[in-house]
């Protein structure tokens, strides 16, 4: 079968066959992403889609329903397969949240594709023949993506610019345009073979897209290997980290009679010896837990900051995830809370705190919370309330160490925004707990988004994880020492250094921008010559 007959079939399917080549080409469209990172079948689904998008010609509305039905079908296969693993989150307590798990597993990707679908509508209504119609779609849908990452406090997970940060010389290109500018890029890449499909007499204009793709994706290649060979990974004099990942289960560190456990479990684990001339804890400066690390309130519990005290030598510094309870709600019964890293010194006193900004809807927080709190739902934490966001972020100082960012859990997976506007941190703290979602591609999608923010911004990256997957990572996204997902242990390291700031930093998203504008004006440009 050639392209050109390819092309035909889907262009012509209509009803039922079109939504399922749709859903199929954007599931498969996930095997790009982690842990998979089959980078290369973009040049295979993306087609498809610019051709669903050419015979929705035939539809009403000239085709613009016809053309937002399959980039839904497209999007909801594409987050169905690539947000599965949400549901892992339900069966942690099953008897209250299992009933909802087909619920999230399903209305998460059909919202998330709506997004999708306007993207599609909106190339279908610039839409012109010929190469010019990739650029309408690249630039349709990463502007839809950007909303997405915007709209109802954002949610950029999965991003399609992530297609092309497998390899790491191409996810240098983050450093450039940031994973909004490798949406457009990836998108106009991945679609360019559709125009092999096109009038067999015009050679040139057939070939030109593909050929164009090539070199831009060379150009990206050719950048890294220039970035990561001009930047070896340099270290901080004097600083030696160590990460305890504890691998504990989600009902044990939620359940309060499991206390004295749990700190025994991190105590002896922090101090284990990694080698013959290793004498745990007393080798490091400092000392990482996860996020959420307690079935308790650390501040409220005199015990727990005394152990901690004893297990800290005189120049040792701890960093924790901790919830931390509002001064304001004194009655344990109906504590309010916020989601806490806590900086603790050897002598048990606590030296800085930062209360996590951007919550998780549905897990931290409810949309409407009283609401839909007085019906009987609550978030996966059952904290009543739901957490309280902090104020803003910022980084902090820390005994003989550069300055700090703390961000918790998803915090890190926000473009341009994770790092606050004038800061420059000397590194990126990420702590989170994703023991919600099993051994399953969630922790491998979360920690290369935030291995991406680490090129974005320049910064090294170090990530404490309760399961995984947990790491230092240098500011060119190279992993300088990791723990797999799902094991306990503990992981040594220097800290990365930083490099100076990325053009992505000091342009933000307005490359991009100028992508898009240019894109549109050159698609008007060719259907006014219609």
């Amino acid at each position: 079968m050639t392209i050109a007959s390819l092309a035909h079939k889907v262009i012509l399917a209509w009803g039922w066959r079109r939504g399922t080549i749709a859903f199929f080409a954007g599931a498969v469209t996930t095997l790009a992403l982690p842990p998979f990172d089959v980078w290369p079948l973009g040049f295979i689904t993306f087609p498809v889609l610019v051709w669903l998008i050419d015979g929705a010609a035939a539809g009403r509305a000239g085709g613009l329903l016809a053309a937002a039905a399959a980039g839904w079908w497209f999007g909801f296969g594409y987050f169905l397969a690539g947000l599965y693993w949400v549901g892992h989150a339900f069966l942690v307590d099953a008897k209250t949240f299992g009933w909802l798990l087909p619920v999230a597993v399903i209305s998460l990707p059909a919202g998330l594709a709506v997004f999708t679908a306007f993207g599609t509508a909106f190339a279908r209504l610039i839409w012109t023949r010929g190469p010019m119609r990739i650029l309408a779609l690249a630039a349709a849908l990463t502007i839809t993506e950007w909303l997405r990452g915007h709209v109802l406090t954002g949610f950029p997970w999965n991003a399609f610019g992530y297609t092309l940060t497998g390899p790491l010389v191409l996810a240098q290109g983050a450093a450039l345009v940031g994973v909004w500018g490798l949406t457009f890029i990836a998108v106009a890449a991945f679609a360019s073979p559709a125009a092999l499909a096109d009038d067999p007499a015009d050679t040139r204009r057939r070939y030109l897209p593909l050929m164009l793709a090539i070199l831009v994706i060379a150009g990206l290649a050719a950048y890294g290997f220039g970035q990561l060979s001009r930047h070896p990974t340099r270290f901080t004099d004097g600083v030696k980290l160590r990460i305890m990942q504890p691998n504990l289960p989600q009902d044990t560190r939620f359940n309060y009679s499991a206390k004295q456990e749990v700190m025994n479990r991190y105590i002896a684990l922090s101090d284990r010896s990694t080698g013959p001339q290793s004498t745990g804890v007393r080798d490091v400066t400092h000392l990482i837990w996860p996020e959420s690390a307690f079935p308790f309130f650390l501040t409220r519990e005199a015990d727990a900051l005394a152990q901690i005290a004893k297990l800290l030598p005189e120049g040792t510094v701890l960093i924790t995830g901790a919830a931390r309870a509002d001064d304001a709600t004194p009655n344990v019964k109906n504590v309010r809370a916020y989601n806490s890293v806590y900086t603790i010194d050897h002598d048990g006193s606590i030296l800085t705190i930062y209360d996590k900004v951007h919550l998780v809807p549905f897990g931290e927080f409810l949309p409407f919370q009283l609401a839909l709190e007085s019906l009987g739902l609550m978030q996966l934490t059952k904290l009543p309330g739901g957490f309280i966001p902090g104020d803003r972020r910022r980084s902090y100082p820390i005994p003989r160490a550069p300055r700090f960012l703390p961000l918790i859990c998803y915090e890190i997976v926000f473009p341009g925004e994770a790092v606050p506007l004038g800061e420059r941190p000397g590194w990126m703290l990420n702590v989170t707990n994703d023991a919600w979602f099993g051994t399953s591609p969630g922790p491998y999608q979360h920690f290369r988004q935030a291995r991406v923010r680490a090129i974005e911004e320049g910064l090294p990256l170090v990530r404490a994880a309760n399961t995984g997957i947990s790491a230092v990572v240098d500011p060119l996204g190279r992993i300088v020492n990791s723990l797999s997902l799902g094991i306990e242990g503990v992981l040594d390291s220097p800290l990365p250094r930083p490099i100076g700031r990325t053009l992505y930093v000091r342009a933000g998203d307005s490359i991009v921008g100028m992508l898009v504008a240019m894109s549109l004006l050159l698609v008007l440009r060719r259907r006014m010559r219609r």
